[in-house]
C-alpha cells in the first residue's frame, strides 16, 4: 500500500512539474506556436448592457463550444460610466460599468470551466487621476500599498501642458516619454521603478488573483515594447497581444522589441479585407496593400510571424460610431468573416458580429476545426477578379477552399472540392479525401423549423450517409440511409439531435453531431405609460431608458439630405438637446420625451429628422435609430408609436395616401402608400403617427 501510494505521489510531482515547466516555456513564447482557437471580443462601444458579467456568463457553455479565448473589456472602477479606457483602480474596487467584482470572478470561473481562457484588456500607458493633475488612488493590497505621484507622470505628458501643471505645483515630473504621447490622461513614465513595479503586481493580480489566462495590452506605440517584454517575463502570461496600431513593419518591429513575449493584432489584415469589402474588388487580397503584407501573408518576411498575428475585420475603435469618425467595414460581413476564418494567424470575432451572423460563424469555425487550422497554416492564392477570390488553405488534418465574392455562388472549383457551407458572397470546400460526414447548419437555437443538408465529403463513389434525430448513434441497421446532398428538415418547438456518419458497406465512421433547439424567441413586451402623449402638430419621441443611464437623457436629431441639425438651440454639439423627464414605466426604467422646437440649425426645408440618438448625457448611447415622429424608444430602437388620436373616419371608397406605410393597433405592417380602405377590414389604423377609422 505504501510503495503504490509513494510511486503515484512520485509519477504526480513528475507530471505538475513537467506541465509547469511546460506552461512556463509555453508562456515566455508571447502565444503558442500552431495555436488552433478561435478569440471572441466580447464588447463593442458602450456595450454596458449586453456584455454585463451576469450576461456573459450565461453564454459560456455555448461559447465554450467555439471560442478557446473571450477578451473582456478592462474590468476594474474608471470612477463612473466607462469603457475601461481611463483607467483608475488597479487593485481594490472591481466594481464597474458591466459588474461587480463577485460578478467578474464567477464569469471567469465559468468561461474556464466551459474552456474558455480569459484576456483581460491592460491599460497602462496613461492613467486617470483623481485629485488634481498628479493625484492618482492610494492602494492597499496584500499588504503592500501602491501609489504613484508627479515623478511617475513623463515629463512631456500633454503636449508641455503637465510640465506647466507641475511648475505651478512645484512637482518634479519623471523621464520623457519612451513612446508616442497622448492628451487625456497622464502618461506613465515605465523608466520608473515604482510604476514598473505597480504594473507587474497588477499583472500579477490580473493572472494569479482574478484567474484571467493573458493580456490584451492597450495602445503599445505609447511606450517602448522592451517593456512589454519586462511586465509579460514577470508575470508569463499565457497569452499576450498588443494593439500596435500602424503598418506591418512597425508591428513586426514592436514584436522583434517584445522579445516575442507577444503576438500582435495584423492591423494590415484589417485594411486589407475592408478595401475590398468596400470596394467591392475582391482581387485586393490577393494584392499588396498600401505597401506592406499583413503578418499572416506569404510573403517571407511577414510569413515568419504568422504565429503572432492575431486578426480581425473589425473592432470597438473601427466600427461605426455616430459621434466619432471611423473606418468601418461596412458591407460584406459574411464573406469578411469567412475570409479571416479560413486563414492562419489567431482569429478574433467582433462581437456584433457573433450576435448578428451566430449561426454562419459557428459553421466557419466547425469547418475550421475539422481542417486543423492553426496560427501558422500556409496558404497559396488559387484565382482571383473583382468579383470573386480563391485561397487554399491547409491545416494539420485537410485543406479547405475559400471563395469570396459576389461570384462566389457560381464559381466552381475542380473535382477535387466538396462544398460544405455557402451563404451571401462566400463558399467553403473541403477535399473528398477527408471522408467525414457533414451537416451545414451548426448546433444552437433557431425560431422555426428548418432543412439541415447532409453531405459526404468522401473518396469513395459507393458511401452513403445514415443519421438519426433521436440522439442513437447511427449504423447500418440503425438509422436513415441517404445519398450526399440530402435535405432534413429539423422539426419545430422541439430539441433534436441529428447525428449522421459515412456508410461504406456495413461500417459507419466520422459520425457528426448536432443538437438543435427550435422555439420562437418572444420578444420582451414594451407598454408605453399614459403619460406619453403628444398633440397633432408635434414632432417628438419619447425614450426609455436603461436603468444604468443615471444622467439626464440627451437627444440628437438631424437630416442627411438636406443637411440640417434639430436639436441645435441648446448645444451647438454634441450631444444635443435635455430631454424632458416624464415619469417611471411600470418596469421601473425612467422614460424622457424630446420634442423639437421649431429651430433648425441650417434652416432648411426638412419638416423633422431623419435619424436621432439618445445618450445618457453624451455616453453610453443608442446606435443611429430611424426617426419615427411619436416613437417610444429604447436603447434597442423603436418599440411602439404614440398617437394623437383618431383623425379621420374614412369610407370604404376612400384610398389612405400617405408618406408613411399602414398599421394595425398592434404595429404591424397591413398596407402601404395608396392602399384602397376597400381593401382593409374595418377598424382603427395608424398612418403617420395617426389614427384612422376605416368603417
Amino acid at each position: 500500500m505504501e510503495k503504490r501510494y509513494f510511486g503515484k505521489l512520485l509519477t504526480l510531482i513528475f507530471v505538475f512539474t513537467f506541465q509547469l515547466s511546460v506552461s512556463n516555456s509555453y508562456a515566455a513564447d508571447g502565444w503558442p506556436s500552431q495555436y488552433k482557437g478561435v478569440m471572441l471580443q466580447a464588447f463593442y462601444w458602450d456595450s454596458f448592457d449586453a456584455t454585463n458579467w451576469t450576461v456573459l456568463e450565461k453564454q459560456a457553455k455555448e461559447l465554450g463550444e467555439y471560442f478557446s479565448l473571450v477578451w473582456l473589456p478592462q474590468s476594474a472602477n474608471c470612477g463612473g460610466t466607462s469603457m475601461g479606457y481611463d483607467d483608475l483602480y488597479w487593485f481594490t474596487n472591481y466594481s464597474s460599468s458591466f459588474g461587480t467584482e463577485q460578478e467578474l470572478r464567477s464569469l471567469i470561473k465559468a468561461f474556464k470551466a466551459n474552456g474558455i481562457g480569459t484576456i483581460a484588456d491592460v491599460v497602462i500607458n496613461h492613467r486617470k487621476s483623481n485629485n488634481g493633475w498628479f493625484g492618482f488612488p492610494s492602494e492597499t493590497y496584500k499588504g503592500v500599498t501602491y501609489s504613484m505621484s508627479s515623478t511617475d507622470v513623463c515629463s512631456d505628458d500633454d503636449n508641455g501642458r503637465a510640465k506647466t501643471e507641475a511648475n505651478r505645483l512645484g512637482v518634479q515630473l519623471g523621464n520623457a516619454d519612451t513612446g508616442e504621447g497622448w492628451d487625456g490622461m497622464r502618461d506613465l513614465d515605465h523608466k520608473s521603478n515604482n510604476v514598473q513595479n505597480c504594473v507587474k503586481a497588477y499583472l500579477d493580480l490580473l493572472l494569479n488573483d482574478l484567474g484571467y489566462a493573458g493580456f490584451r495590452y492597450d495602445m503599445v506605440k505609447g511606450y517602448a515594447g522592451s517593456y512589454t517584454k519586462l511586465y509579460n517575463e514577470s508575470a508569463n502570461p499565457t497569452y499576450s497581444v498588443g494593439e500596435c496600431w500602424d503598418g506591418t513593419n512597425t508591428i513586426r518591429n514592436w514584436i522583434d522589441a517584445t522579445g516575442k513575449t507577444s503576438a500582435a493584432f495584423d492591423f494590415q489584415f484589417r485594411y486589407t479585407v475592408r478595401n475590398a469589402a468596400n470596394r467591392g474588388d475582391w482581387s485586393n487580397l490577393g494584392k499588396q496593400n498600401d505597401g506592406s503584407w499583413p503578418l499572416i501573408s506569404n510573403n517571407t518576411q511577414s510569413g515568419a510571424y504568422r504565429r503572432y498575428a492575431v486578426t480581425f475585420v473589425e473592432n470597438h475603435d473601427t466600427e461605426r460610431r455616430s459621434n466619432a469618425s471611423q473606418d468601418p467595414l461596412t458591407k460584406d460581413t459574411l464573406a469578411a468573416n469567412a475570409y479571416m476564418l479560413a486563414m492562419p494567424g489567431t482569429p478574433c470575432v467582433f462581437l456584433t458580429h457573433w450576435l448578428d451572423c451566430k449561426q454562419d460563424i459557428k459553421a466557419m469555425i466547425d469547418v475550421r476545426n475539422l481542417v486543423g487550422i492553426h496560427n501558422e497554416s500556409t496558404t497559396a492564392n488559387m484565382a482571383t477578379s473583382k468579383n470573386y477570390y480563391v485561397v487554399r488553405t491547409t491545416g494539420t488534418d485537410g485543406q479547405l477552399l475559400c471563395v469570396l465574392g459576389p461570384e462566389s455562388s457560381t464559381y466552381t472549383p475542380n473535382g477535387q472540392w466538396v462544398r460544405v457551407i455557402n451563404g451571401y458572397h462566400y463558399a467553403y470546400y473541403l477535399q473528398p479525401s477527408m471522408n467525414i460526414a457533414w451537416v451545414d447548419r451548426a448546433s444552437g437555437h433557431y425560431e422555426k423549423s428548418f432543412p439541415v443538408t447532409l453531405t459526404a465529403v468522401c473518396d469513395n463513389s459507393s458511401a452513403q450517409l445514415v443519421y438519426t434525430l433521436n440522439g442513437t448513434t447511427p449504423s447500418a441497421s440503425n438509422g436513415t440511409r441517404c445519398a450526399s446532398g440530402t435535405q432534413v428538415t429539423i422539426p419545430a418547438e422541439k430539441t433534436t439531435t441529428l447525428k449522421v456518419g459515412l456508410l461504406i458497406g456495413s461500417a459507419v465512421s466520422a459520425i457528426q453531431t448536432r443538437v438543435y433547439e427550435v422555439s420562437e424567441t418572444k420578444p420582451e413586451e414594451v407598454t408605453v405609460p399614459d403619460f406619453c402623449t403628444r398633440t397633432d402638430d408635434e414632432v417628438c419621441a419619447f425614450f426609455e431608458a436603461p436603468q444604468t443611464w443615471t444622467s439626464t437623457i440627451c437627444c440628437w436629431a438631424w437630416t442627411d439630405s438636406p443637411s440640417d441639425n434639430f436639436t441645435y438651440s441648446q448645444r451647438k454639439n454634441w450631444p444635443g438637446v435635455d430631454c424632458t423627464f416624464l415619469g417611471t414605466a411600470d418596469n421601473g426604467k425612467k422614460v424622457w420625451k424630446w420634442t423639437w422646437d421649431g429651430t433648425k440649425q441650417y434652416n432648411s426645408s426638412a419638416k423633422q429628422p431623419a435619424m436621432i440618438i439618445f445618450s445618457n448625457n453624451g455616453s453610453p448611447q443608442t446606435a443611429d435609430l430611424v426617426f419615427t415622429n411619436g416613437g417610444y424608444y429604447n436603447e434597442k430602437g423603436l418599440q411602439a408609436q404614440v398617437t394623437t388620436g383618431i383623425e379621420t373616419v374614412l369610407g370604404s371608397k376612400s384610398t389612405v395616401h400617405s408618406s408613411d406605410a399602414i398599421y394595425d393597433l398592434s404595429g404591424r405592417k397591413v398596407g402601404s402608400i395608396g392602399t384602397s380602405a376597400s381593401r382593409l377590414p374595418k377598424g382603427i389604423y395608424i398612418v403617420g403617427g395617426r389614427k384612422f377609422v376605416i368603417k
